[in-house]
């Protein structure tokens, strides 16, 4: 199967999940995801904006950082994200993600169920 870009969801959430500003997505149709995969996105968060805090239990999320820089909230850590890192949160823990810098944050989250 090809997923095409013109296929993508696009949409702009404005303060995500009580963050700041407007966050882009371009999502995968949930028709084409399997069965335990709750989301896969690409997610731009400009200057100044960010995904407020939340915690995921039950399930996973990941956060692949393709471009740009971060401050994420991990489970009570601050910690500043680059190009490769990995966010990891699962199991009730907390996160967020900020952009401090005066360039676009990019990066793919995907969201795994445990059931």
């Amino acid at each position: 199967m090809i997923i095409r870009a013109s296929e993508r969801v696009f949409e702009t959430r404005h303060e995500m999940r009580g963050g700041k500003g407007d966050v882009s997505l371009a999502q995968t149709p949930g028709d084409a995801l399997a069965r335990h995969l709750r989301l896969f996105s690409e997610i731009i968060i400009p200057p100044g904006a960010g995904i407020g805090t939340h915690a995921h239990s039950g399930e996973t999320e990941y956060f692949y950082i393709m471009e740009g820089t971060g401050t994420v909230n991990d489970n009570g850590t601050t910690v500043k994200v680059q190009p490769g890192d990995i966010v990891v949160t699962g199991g009730g823990a907390i996160h967020n993600i900020e952009n401090h810098t005066n360039a676009p944050l990019r990066l793919v989250a995907v969201i795994v169920t445990e059931a």
